[in-house]
C-alpha cells in the first residue's frame, strides 16, 4: 500500500506516468462495444458465492454460534464489519438499509445494542485471534458523533484483538459532506487507514436529480485531509447511469477525479429498481440516460482511466498499478468479499448492526433487516442472526473458481485438482462447454491447463463466472440481479 510520503501530486498523475502500453499484458481491458452488447445480461456480482438469494432461515443464531466455535481450530484472523444505517437525507439512488434522519439521538440506543451484540460474538472466538480487517459501512457511519466514533472502536478493542497499523486494513465509508478536517484526524487517531469517498457525480443538475448536492471544495477537503493524516489508500466512488448524465458530462467530473489522483475509483453502474427500493421511485425515469449512454459513459470511462495509468482490476474497480490490490492480482493473492476486493482473503468475517452479513466457516449468515427485529434479538440477549446457508463441498469447490476468475482472471485447472481432490475436466465438462461461445468471440481462451480471460472479456468477468454457477439456471426470468454492465 503507498504511504503517504509516496502519494502523488495533482500534476504528477496528469502526466499519466503508467500508460496503457506500459501495463502488464494480464492487466489490460480492451471495451469491445459488440461484445458487451451482445453479453449485457442480469446477473451476480459474487460478492458470494452461493449468492445472498439462496439464503435460508434453517440457518439460525444457534447453528451460527457452533460453526463459529468451530473455526477457532483453524487460527483464521478475523474480519469485522459494522453497519452504521443513518444518513441525514436519502440519496434518490441509494439501494442500501439506511435510516434518513434529523434525530441524532437514535444513534446511542442503537450502539448500545451493537455492544451488546459485540459482546456475545466475542465470547465464540478464541482471544489470539486477531481482527486483520475492520469496515464501517452504511448508511453514513460519520453521522455518528466523534465522541460515539471513539466508543465504539474502544468497545471494538475491549472484545477483541486488532491488528497493529502497519497489518490491519481498516476501511471507513465517507460522506464528505458528514466529514470535516477534524473527523477525519479523528478517523486516523483511532485506527482507520484506508477510506473510500463518495462522490456519485459532480454535475450539478445530476446532483439536484438525486438529491445528493455536495461541492468539489468539500470533497477535495477531505481527500487532502486524509492524505495529511496519513491514510493509505483513498478511494472514490463514482455512479454512471444516473438522471441527466452523458458522456461529456460525466468525463468532466472524471477529468478532475484524475487529477486529484486517488489510490483507487471505483464506477458503478445504477441499476434503477423502483419496486424494490422506495427512494429510487423519487428519480423521473424519463431523465434516465439510455442504454447506449451509459455505455457511451462506461467505454469513455475506461478509456480515460486506462489511459491516465490506472488498471481495471474488475467489477467496476479500478486502481493505481502500485496500489496493493493491483499488486496482489499480479501475484496472485487478491480476494473478494462483501466488502470488495481485499487481501487479506483467509478471514472469517463477522457482521455486526443491523442487516450485516458475514462469512464464518463454510456458512454465510444474515443478521435482521429491520431496527425493531434487530433490537428484540438483542436485548433478549440473542444474536440478531436470521438466515443463512451452510455451504456443500459442491459450493465450496464454484466458489473457489469463480472467486479465482473474478480476482485474476485466469484459472489453473492444476490448482483446483490438487485444492479439491478432482479431475477438473470430468467435474466441470458441462461448466466448460457453456463457455464455448464466450471463447470463439475471443472473450477468453481455454486449453488443457486452464483458462485466460482476455482484455476485452475482463469488462465480462460476471457472464464468465456465471458459467460455474449452479444455481444459475434456476434464476433464470427471476430478476433481482443488476446488468452485469
Amino acid at each position: 500500500m503507498l504511504d503517504k510520503t509516496r502519494n502523488p501530486t495533482a500534476s504528477e498523475d496528469v502526466t499519466a506516468e503508467a500508460p496503457v502500453s506500459d501495463a502488464p499484458a494480464d492487466q489490460r481491458t480492451v471495451f469491445d462495444l459488440e461484445l458487451i452488447q451482445r453479453y449485457d445480461q442480469s446477473g451476480p456480482r459474487y460478492t458470494s458465492y452461493p449468492t445472498a438469494v439462496e439464503f435460508d432461515p434453517a440457518f439460525d443464531a444457534e447453528r451460527y454460534k457452533q460453526v463459529a466455535r468451530a473455526t477457532n481450530a483453524s487460527g483464521r484472523p478475523l474480519s469485522l464489519y459494522f453497519h452504521i444505517p443513518f444518513c441525514d437525507t436519502v440519496c434518490f439512488y441509494c439501494a442500501c438499509n439506511k435510516v434518513a434522519t434529523k434525530d441524532r439521538s437514535l444513534v446511542q440506543p442503537y450502539l448500545e445494542r451493537v455492544y451488546k451484540e459485540l459482546a456475545m460474538q466475542s465470547e465464540l472466538f478464541d482471544d489470539d485471534r486477531v481482527v486483520e480487517q475492520l469496515h464501517w459501512g452504511g448508511g453514513t457511519p460519520t453521522f455518528i458523533s466523534a465522541a460515539q466514533m471513539r466508543e465504539l472502536m474502544a468497545e471494538t478493542r475491549k472484545h477483541f484483538r486488532l491488528a497493529d497499523d502497519e497489518v490491519g486494513e481498516y476501511s471507513i465509508e465517507i460522506d464528505p459532506r458528514e466529514a470535516k478536517g477534524d473527523t477525519i484526524a479523528l478517523l486516523r487517531e483511532i485506527g482507520f487507514n484506508r477510506m473510500s469517498l463518495g462522490v456519485q457525480d459532480f454535475d450539478p443538475r445530476v446532483q439536484k436529480a438525486v438529491n445528493r448536492v455536495q461541492s468539489e471544495e468539500e470533497t477535495f477537503a477531505v481527500l487532502e485531509a486524509a492524505r495529511r493524516e496519513g491514510f493509505r489508500s483513498i478511494s472514490i466512488d463514482l455512479i454512471y447511469g444516473l438522471p441527466h448524465q452523458t458522456a461529456d458530462s460525466f468525463m468532466d467530473t472524471l477529468d478532475k477525479i484524475i487529477e486529484v489522483g486517488p489510490e483507487r475509483l471505483s464506477v458503478f453502474n445504477y441499476a434503477h429498481l423502483p419496486r424494490r427500493f422506495m427512494p429510487q421511485r423519487r428519480i423521473d425515469e424519463a431523465e434516465l440516460p439510455p442504454p447506449q449512454v451509459k455505455l457511451e459513459i462506461l467505454q469513455a470511462t475506461t478509456e480515460r482511466l486506462t489511459e491516465a495509468g490506472w488498471l481495471y482490476i474488475g467489477m467496476d474497480h479500478f486502481a493505481r498499478p502500485d496500489d496493493e490490490l493491483a499488486l496482489a492480482q499480479r501475484n496472485g493473492t487478491l480476494y473478494r468479499n462483501f466488502q470488495g476486493y481485499s487481501t487479506h482473503a483467509d478471514c472469517d468475517l463477522l457482521g455486526l448492526g443491523v442487516t450485516s452479513i458475514g462469512k464464518v466457516g463454510a456458512t454465510y449468515s444474515q443478521n435482521r433487516r429491520e431496527l425493531d427485529e434487530y433490537y428484540a434479538d438483542i436485548d433478549a440477549g440473542r444474536l440478531a442472526v436470521f438466515r443463512g446457508i451452510e455451504l456443500t463441498r459442491d459450493d465450496e469447490i464454484r466458489r473457489d473458481v469463480i472467486t479465482r476468475l473474478i480476482c485474476h482472471f485466469k484459472l489453473d485447472f492444476a490448482e483446483v485438482e490438487r485444492a479439491w481432490g478432482l479431475d477438473f475436466h470430468d467435474y466441470f465438462g458441462r461448466d466448460l462447454a457453456k463457455l464455448e461461445g464466450m471463447q470463439a468471440d475471443g472473450l477468453l481462451e481455454i486449453d488443457r491447463s486452464g483458462i485466460r480471460v482476455h482484455p476485452k472479456g475482463r469488462m465480462l468477468i460476471r457472464n464468465i463466472c456465471m458459467a460455474f454457477d449452479a444455481y444459475m439456471e434456476a434464476k433464470q426470468g427471476q430478476g433481482g440481479f443488476s446488468k452485469v454492465i
